[in-house]
């Protein structure tokens, strides 16, 4: 019999230290949202999984639907999902319950289930924080939420960030003309060969393709790299449909525009990044921090995701683990608290209460242990002078 204490593979508590760290790293991603003007919402942890995964259910959304925990509902007999994503929850709040004409900043931060980790390593319990602009089909909605996504590592305190800009119409415009269900048939394996970057997996995906087709596709998976470099290359490479050189212009938009507010940033552009590809309408982005093999933050703008709920209005957005990315962040060092005796004195006790109101912590070392509190640095003492309590340097 496993032993009771024994949690599920990738779910693991939080302990105090970390625990301290993701909050405080939460606080500072909300209140950088709402510095932009971004409205909070809370959705449920659970829904009808047709809402969570479209009015299609499990073909709505295949990859999400094998991340969805689902069970039935003992009061309905419905089928319900724990939600592995909260962008169709939010898309859903902002065509039903706020239904506003014009744009709408919204933001989240809760957790997820996922049925599946991620990576070797990776948790089935992110903390997904994110934040999306709907009612905006412009590059300037784009360019706020990129600049947002930003500000958020370094509030995090996230250093030499480096941030790829790609487009999900590339792909689409390249392989524009070849036969639907033959794209259907391979589209996995086509996807899963560009993003590795693997030249040989994807001539066997696209074997029988049209030769054109095939040419600008095998090209895609040598276009990343500096910006400049890779749009010149493309523009050179790549069949210059309306979709590919529409999205090619608003790469060269964005990076022209990042590049004068976040000088500091490693810029690129990787044609071949098919990151949520099923997800994406047209540009997209990931954002990579030293120490992580994954994109710490991904995002990019999904104009359909509101469809099923009836209105399909532009939407962009991105979203992150903040568990992930406090693991990451610099290190902070602990606020420093004040040791106070324990007892029933009415002036230690008032004297105790008036520092926790001025924001203090104030660590009461109770009977029988006055020698703990060691991690939370107390630097003070509350003591007793001539006959008054004052705070004094340990």
């Amino acid at each position: 019999m496993p032993s009771a204490w024994l949690l599920p593979e990738h779910v693991a508590d939080v302990l105090p230290a970390e625990a301290r760290r993701i909050e405080e790293l939460r606080r500072g991603l909300l209140d950088a949202a709402r510095g932009y003007g971004f409205e909070l919402v809370m959705p449920p942890l659970l829904e009808h999984v047709e809402s969570l995964l479209g009015e299609g259910g499990a073909s709505a959304d295949h990859e999400l639907d094998l991340q969805t925990f689902k069970l039935i509902d003992q009061l309905s007999g419905r089928t319900l999902g724990v939600r592995a994503d909260t962008t169709p929850q939010v898309a859903r709040i902002d065509a039903h319950l706020l239904n506003r004409r014009g744009v709408t900043r919204l933001c989240y931060c809760g957790p997820l289930l996922r049925t599946r980790p991620s990576g070797l390593h990776g948790t089935r319990e992110p903390l997904q924080f994110g934040a999306e602009v709907y009612g905006h089909a412009g590059l300037e909605a784009d360019l706020e939420v990129l600049e947002l996504a930003l500000d958020a590592l370094r509030v995090a305190g996230v250093d030499s960030v480096s941030l790829d800009l790609g487009d999900a119409r590339i792909v689409r415009g390249v392989l524009d003309g070849v036969a639907p269900d033959a794209l259907r048939r391979v589209e996995v394996e086509l996807h899963a060969a560009l993003a590795a970057k693997d030249p040989a997996a994807l001539r066997d995906a696209l074997r029988g393709f049209p030769a054109a087709a095939a040419r600008a596709a095998l090209a895609l998976t040598r276009l990343y790299g500096g910006v400049d470099e890779v749009l010149r290359a493309a523009r050179r490479e790549l069949p210059m449909h309306p979709p590919v050189a529409a999205a090619l212009n608003d790469i060269e938009w964005l990076a022209r525009r990042l590049r004068q507010s976040h000088a500091e940033v490693d810029l690129g552009v990787d044609l071949a990044d098919l990151g949520g590809y099923g997800y994406y309408s047209g540009g997209c982005f990931a954002a990579y921090a030293p120490g992580s093999s994954d994109a710490v933050l991904r995002g990019g703008r999904y104009d359909e995701v509101g469809a099923a709920f009836g209105r399909s209005r532009p939407a962009v957005g991105f979203s992150l683990d903040v568990k992930a990315l406090a693991a990451l962040a610099r290190r902070r060092d602990t606020a420093p608290a004040i040791r106070a005796p324990w007892g029933e004195d009415a002036t230690l006790r008032a004297a105790v209460r008036r520092l926790r109101d001025a924001g203090e912590t104030v660590l009461c070392m109770l009977p029988g242990h006055a020698h703990e509190g060691e991690e939370f640095a107390c630097d003070r003492q509350l003591v007793a002078e001539r006959g008054e309590w004052v705070v004094r340097t340990l």
